[in-house]
């Protein structure tokens, strides 16, 4: 069963006099509880696409479902509920706040979970951070901020995960740790990820791979055999 479909989703931006087109005819479909790599080279479209199924950004036309409901064209308020109950994100630069501890910033998004929503604790527990509840992200590591901005994504127990450049920032160790509790997870949870890269080595992991370019879906691939994040090399 698909969990996600797109059809001919076309979205542009209007800059002065011209029009750039991010999104041309994008269609696409993703199987629940698949963890998907979307490869695509800087201004392809990658963004664009996670900001409109993440219910971020408006799209021009198209149609976007996720879990059978329809998400484009939603009112305001339908949206932020979407966002807040459907969708975890995690972000390249973390967007932890710095005044909150890592238990704090995880405990912050579990609360929008209501009664879905996992205990922070354990939530931080699963990424490996039990040791780190009561510590601000400057007194974190890279690679222990992402974990923390796992954590936080999923404490709200989402449907659907996006993380938009998740290793973009970090060393490769780091970036296969945080790739393996990704991995991890997904199979634990049955949550749908969509990790968005332009790293091509961590297609390897996906089990479909989607290679986006001039805002189009050029090609999309089944991967049966995924390898461990841990085996990757880059």
């Amino acid at each position: 069963m698909s969990h996600i479909v797109m059809r001919h989703v076309h979205k542009s931006y209007r800059t002065g006099s011209e029009e750039i087109v991010a999104l041309n005819d994008f269609s696409l479909e993703i199987d629940a509880g698949q963890l998907v790599v979307v490869l695509g080279p800087s201004g392809s479209g990658k963004t664009t696409f996670l900001n409109i199924l993440g219910g971020l950004e408006p799209l021009d036309r198209g149609e976007v479902e996720v879990g059978g409901k329809t998400v484009a064209g939603l009112p305001d308020a339908q949206l932020t509920a979407y966002r807040r109950q459907m969708v975890g994100f995690i972000f390249q630069f973390f967007n932890l706040l710095p005044t909150l501890t890592a238990l704090e910033n995880v405990t912050l998004s579990s609360s929008l979970g209501g009664s879905r929503a996992h205990d922070p604790e354990q939530m931080l527990a699963r990424v490996g951070l039990s040791a780190r509840l009561h510590h601000y992200p400057g007194q974190l590591s890279g690679g222990q901020q992402q974990r923390v901005a796992i954590a936080r994504a999923l404490a709200k127990n989402p449907a659907l995960v996006l993380a938009d450049e998740p290793t973009g920032s970090l060393d490769s160790e780091t970036g296969v740790e945080v790739l393996q509790t990704m991995r991890q997870l997904n199979r634990e949870t049955g949550q749908t990820f969509v990790v968005v890269t332009h790293n091509s080595a961590i297609a390897q992991i996906a089990d479909q791979v989607l290679r986006i370019g001039n805002g189009r879906v050029l090609e999309a691939q089944r991967n049966p055999n995924p390898v461990e994040p841990r085996q990757l090399k880059w």
